[in-house]
Order: C-alpha cells, then structure tokens, then sequence
C-alpha cells in the first residue's frame, strides 16, 4: 500500500467522523446553545489529531478475509476513533496530564473556561467532571456509530462480540495500570499483562477481529490475525513506554519524562527495577511518580534505566515481537495487499517517534 493510499483510507475514515460529529452537534445544540462548548470540544479532539490505526487494523482485517472494499464497513470501523477518544480523555483526568497532543488535555480546557468565564465553584473539579462527561459521550456515540453503519445485519451482530469485549478489555487494562500505579508493584509481569490488555487487544488484535467478523472470516484467518495482533499490540505499547520516558515533547505532545512523573509502572521500569542495584532501585522509586520531578530529576531516573540495560532490552524486546507478529502473516492466505499493508503497519506502530 503506498503512502497515497494509507493516507486517503484516513481521509475517509476523517470525512465518516466529520459526518456523523456534525449530526451529534445538532442533536446537542437542539437540546442548548451552551452545549456548543460539548461539541466543539469533541469536535477538536476526534477531528483534531490521531494515527487512525484502529480503523486501518479493522479495515485491513476486513480486507484481508475477502471483504470488499465499502464506505459502509470505513463508516464502521471509524466508531473505533471515538472508543480512542474516550480512552485518551479519561485516562488524562486519571493521570492529571496536562498535555495531549500538544494542546491542553481536555479537562485543562474546561477549567481553563471555567475560570475566564468567571463561574463558580472549584475549577478543577468542573474540568474533570467535563471531561470525564465527554469521555463518556464518546463512548456511547461509538456504539451509535456502529450500530448506524448500514452492515448486513448479521455483519453487524458478528462484529459486535469483538467490539463490545474490546471495550471490555481495554477498560479493564486501564484499571490495572492505575491498580498497579496504587500498589507501587513493578513486576514485568504485571506490566506485561497490563500492555496487553491496555492495549495489544484494543490497538491492533480486536481491530482485526471486528474487520474479520464484518467479512465472516475462518477460524484460521482469525487466529493469524490474533498470532499476529497480540505480539504487534504489545510493541506498540511498549514504543509507547519508551515515548513516555525518552521521547522528544515536540513530536509526542507530552512533557519530558511524563510517565515517570505519573508513575507509570511500565515494562520498561519493570525491567530497570529488574537488573538495578539497590541503591539504583531505591533511587528510582524514590523519585517514581513524583509530580515535582524537575528536568533533572527526570535525565537522573533515565540514566539509571539506561545504566540498568532496561531500554536496550525493551528495544530489543520490541524487535522479538514485531518479528513474531510478521512471522504469523505468512500462516494463512491474506487476499490482495493485505500481507504488505499490515507489514508496512506493523513499522508504523513500532518505529512511531511520537
């Protein structure tokens, strides 16, 4: 698939959300004016930014089982945005994030207005009760948007197992990860276990389940699908981790060293605490989670994950499972590009620099 490709498959899922955003925006402001604040906000996270690979992962896995090419089936697998956008809002209000993006995170603006309009109240409070109501609107327009997608009617009932467990999974993934961040465990497996419910299933193997589900494929399509899905999803997390201690502000939206200001108990300190020597591991959880951690705090804690041979492991780690997934592609007949696409997808989500 060329980039001209890929890059009018996100159009089309962007022109699917415009569409249906703009009839959610009537339906709120036929309720009240002020819900304009609701919809612009929606407005400009979903429309506002995003990769689109739950979509193209939906998409492909459609194609990929012998489904042909529709707007119906784009139109559905661009609901999966909306479950993103609920994940990312709430996760910001339990993370206390100030940054999404690069633009303020969504319960930062709603305090923001609170303040310049001069309301009442605690401006904070009101801010994430706005966004924790957007996240969940989100949610629910997800399950409208599927549903309203003109599928066969037995498609759509197909796809609804994945979609409704992948809602399921990544909910629960991201209880643990706070559960985990509570309790202060940093073992690899737990952290193992929280990427691939936080994300392996819900970024890349659910997506290929619901597209495979559209175009009622075999078992043996589905369990390439999940051979591959499974060690991909816990690549893309495990890029991500990396990002969110290493990665450049400029092209992740996020502050230096954010996931270990908001102790994130990832794979990759799991591995640091791991191989440390105690006065490293005590360093390190000394300072793990401290929302004061100062730019010198943060280039300390890297240093001592550096030092401990944590992030040449995950890297190396990330390469193992990104070759096992490619590996699984070549198990089953894929129908048209879909063997090349997924490659080219699979260096998206793991060599990602924000």
């Amino acid at each position: 698939m060329n980039p001209v490709d890929r890059a009018d498959l996100r159009a089309r899922v962007a022109r699917a959300l415009t569409a249906f955003l703009g009839g959610q925006r009537e339906k709120l402001l036929a309720i009240d004016p002020d819900l304009v604040q609701v919809a612009d906000a929606v407005d400009a996270f979903v429309l506002g930014g995003g990769k689109r690979l739950r979509p193209a992962f939906a998409y492909w896995g459609y194609r990929g089982a012998g489904g042909p090419d529709s707007d119906d089936v784009v139109a559905a697998v661009a609901a999966l945005e909306l479950v993103q956008a609920s994940a990312l809002i709430h996760d910001d209000v339990m993370d206390a994030s100030d940054t999404r993006r690069g633009e303020p995170a969504l319960h930062r603006r709603f305090a923001a207005l609170h303040r310049e309009r001069g309301w009442v109240g605690d401006a904070r409070q009101f801010g994430a009760a706005g966004a924790i109501l957007l996240g969940d609107l989100c949610l629910v327009w997800s399950d409208e948007m599927m549903r309203g997608a003109r599928l066969d009617p037995a498609a759509q009932l197909r796809a609804r197992v994945d979609f409704d467990l992948m809602r399921t999974e990544v909910s629960a993934g991201q209880y643990l990860d706070m559960l985990a961040q509570a309790t202060g465990e940093a073992s690899v497996a737990r952290a193992t276990k929280v990427a691939t419910y936080k994300s392996a299933k819900y970024t890349v193997e659910r997506p290929l389940l619901i597209g495979a589900s559209i175009a009622d494929a075999g078992k043996d399509v589905r369990a390439a699908y999940s051979a591959y899905g499974l060690p991909l999803g816990e690549a893309f997390q495990l890029r991500d981790d990396v990002l969110g201690a290493f990665g450049d502000p400029a092209r992740t939206g996020k502050p230096a060293g954010d996931d270990l200001r908001e102790g994130k108990r990832t794979y990759l300190v799991a591995m640091a605490m791991e191989s440390a020597e105690p006065a490293q591991a005590a360093r390190l959880l000394g300072r793990l989670g401290d929302p004061d951690l100062d730019d010198a705090g943060v280039e300390e804690l890297l240093g001592i994950i550096r030092a401990t041979g944590a992030l040449a492991r995950t890297e190396a780690r990330i390469a193992e499972l990104t070759s096992r997934a490619l590996a699984a592609l070549s198990t089953v007949d894929l129908l048209g590009e879909t063997r090349e696409v997924l490659t080219e997808l699979a260096g998206a989500a793991t060599r990602r620099r924000g």
